[in-house]
């Protein structure tokens, strides 16, 4: 295959860009020891994105000497424990952060000692920042100034602030130059490199890491030119590639763990495309609604019944990486994907046991030799794209307790061990290549998760892209300088729906049956109470909401969580489930299908998810 995408090119490839650029290395928060926890478009409670996370939460919230600074316009159970919430109008995040790093210039409260040593690129930045106006903005996000001012000067004052942003932003206008302007706010106050403040992590693969190429320079998809952030292919433009009379046409699709028909933009478009594919497989544990348009499904075993493990390891200073281990056996008829993928490769014949062969007469000399012989094989770009099935059918059978399918973890902690010799040293693995071999077998034998590397808050210096933070990026610096004032009026679209919002009983696609919910079991649409009196609702009238895509039904929930003029659909509804008598079910609404493929980002394409023009019409009973 030569394009990829997933479901990180609908969220983190605007911020995984900024922090090419700025850093050359991604960065994560460390909210546990933070003073000030600085949450923007993310509610942890229900989303958590690190250890503990409702735990740390009540921690901070109970703690006199510590805080919580929450930036969304609804009223989430993160924002009920913060000391500011700043409810902002929807889709207005660029302003008020904009307006929060110009107070940080304008009342003297950057570190400049700090930025001197640290940083470059200041100078650009203070000129933009101080034009910048502050009221006018506050107003445009229709949050009382007094109150920016105040959680910014505690922010300003904190030893240490930790900074998270989410899909509330990252799905959302100006979502890329949002992810920049949230940085300047933190490294202006020299929060970078030091406890309960962003660090630069390990990790055994490189989810999060893109080369951070200048707009336009950027590798580009074939037919909608679109921007390749982290090898990805913006989510929103998949469509785009295959509805066309392009020669460079996507002609198929191989859809592994994914139902892009329910979770991408526009489902009716998305259905449209995967019809007129010359071929689409999809690999899945259920009948998605992607499935159902496949030319071929090839079932996989669950995540009880297979060796797995995640990516997103990101502790600091102590990273974790957990082998899970399968609890049941796998049914007859299904097949790990490890297993799928190699007979896959064989059977065009990309690989055979001419391939194999020598691999395995190496490895009967031992692990040393077959690391030589292996690093012989990836001199060969062609078979080195075919290395996980080179292991899995060599290294594979060798390993214990039927775990094959983590022999990739082999090169995986080679790798690690060679990115980190010094944090995978201090983990007690030693030096060489002995080191990865250790973490290797640490991996396959800890049952329980492992510590994979050790580091000291100061590595993170040495991480960076010239040792300092690039604070100017230009491309998104003149959008701060000139941004638009906005039209406020209702106009035919008078409410901004968020489509997808995580609620404690939502899921993606990954649990079907609707019976798993102890509430909100039909995915009620959530609007302010004021809008609800204002329209005669109550609670489970039914309401019908449309946007330029489409139009739902679907029962509303009046909450004072909520602005005026602000919606929320849940996601993981509109699901089909058979019912007893095998006659398909459909709970609940399916955001996708009101959302608009060409509502993105300008710089990497994230969809605009949380900012959707809508109408709202009573249904009568």
């Amino acid at each position: 295959m030569k394009y990829q995408s997933s479901a990180l090119a609908q969220e983190k490839t605007g911020d995984f860009w900024v922090g090419a650029r700025m850093f050359g290395h991604p960065v994560r928060a460390d909210v546990e020891h933070a003073e000030v926890a600085f949450f923007v478009g993310k509610n942890p409670y229900q989303s958590h994105g690190f250890p503990r996370a409702r735990t740390v939460l009540k921690e901070i919230a109970k703690d006199p000497d510590r805080a919580m600074i929450v930036l969304d316009p609804v009223r989430t159970e993160t924002a009920e424990l913060a000391d500011f919430h700043l409810q902002l109008r929807p889709g207005t995040d660029v302003y008020l952060l904009s307006a929060m790093a110009a107070i940080l210039v304008r009342d003297n409260l950057i570190d400049t000692a700090w930025l001197a040593e640290h940083a470059q690129g200041l100078d650009e930045v203070l000129t933009v920042l101080r034009a910048v106006p502050i009221e006018k903005y506050c107003a445009i996000a229709d949050v009382d100034p007094e109150l920016v001012q105040a959680a910014t000067r505690r922010l300003a004052a904190a030893r240490s602030v930790a900074a998270l942003e989410d899909l509330g932003v990252q799905m959302n206008r100006y979502s890329t130059v949002v992810s920049y302007i949230e940085k300047l706010v933190w490294l202006l106050t020299g929060n970078l490199g030091k406890p309960g403040t962003q660090y630069a992590f390990t990790g055994m693969s490189a989810i999060g890491h893109d080369r951070g190429h200048a707009a336009g320079q950027w590798p580009t998809s074939p037919v909608a030119g679109a921007p390749i952030i982290s090898g990805l292919v913006p989510c929103n433009v998949i469509t785009e590639e295959i509805l066309t009379d392009h020669p460079a046409r996507y002609r198929a699709m191989f859809i592994e763990s994914s139902n892009p028909v329910h979770s991408l933009a526009d489902s009716a478009r998305m259905r449209a495309a995967l019809e007129s594919l010359e071929l689409v497989v999809v690999v899945d544990v259920a009948m998605t609604e992607t499935a159902r348009l496949a030319d071929y499904i090839l079932p996989a075993a669950t995540q009880f019944e297979k060796y797995e493990a995640t990516f997103f390891n990101f502790d600091f200073p102590r990273n974790i990486f957990h082998l899970r281990h399968p609890v049941l056996p796998a049914p007859d008829g299904v097949l790990a994907e490890p297993e799928i993928h190699a007979r896959l490769v064989e059977a065009s014949g990309a690989l055979s046991e001419d391939d194999y062969a020598p691999l395995r007469a190496a490895l009967a000399q031992g692990r040393e030799a077959f690391a030589l012989a292996f690093l012989g094989v990836l001199a060969d770009r062609g078979k080195a794209k075919l290395a996980p099935v080179l292991l899995y059918r060599t290294l594979g059978p060798t390993l214990p307790d039927g775990a094959a399918a983590a022999a990739m973890l082999w090169a995986a902690a080679y790798n690690c061990a060679r990115k980190f010799p010094e944090s995978v040293e201090r983990a007690g693995y030693g030096t060489g290549l002995e080191a990865g071999e250790r973490l290797f077998e640490a991996i396959l034998t800890g049952k329980h998760g492992i510590v994979i590397t050790e580091d000291d808050y100061e590595v993170t210096w040495n991480r960076l892209r010239d040792n300092k933070v690039q604070l100017d990026i230009p491309e998104l610096l003149r959008v701060l300088a000139d941004l638009p004032d906005l039209d406020l009026s209702p106009g035919p679209w008078p409410f901004v729906l968020s489509a997808g919002e995580r609620r404690a009983f939502t899921a993606n696609t990954i649990v079907r049956d609707p019976q798993w919910r102890k509430r909100d079991g039909g995915g009620t649409l959530r609007m302010s109470r004021a809008d609800a009196d204002r329209l005669g609702l109550t609670a489970g009238d039914l309401v019908r909401v449309s946007t330029r895509r489409g139009s739902v039904e679907v029962p509303v929930d009046p909450t004072d969580r909520m602005r005026p003029g602000h919606l929320a659909l849940p996601n993981g509804f509109g699901l089909s489930v058979a019912d007893d008598t095998g006659a398909q079910v459909t709970t609940g609404a399916a955001p996708n299908e009101l959302t608009e493929f060409d509502s993105r980002d300008e710089w990497v394409g994230t969809p605009w998810h949380k900012y959707i023009p809508a109408r709202l019409d009573t249904v009568d009973a």
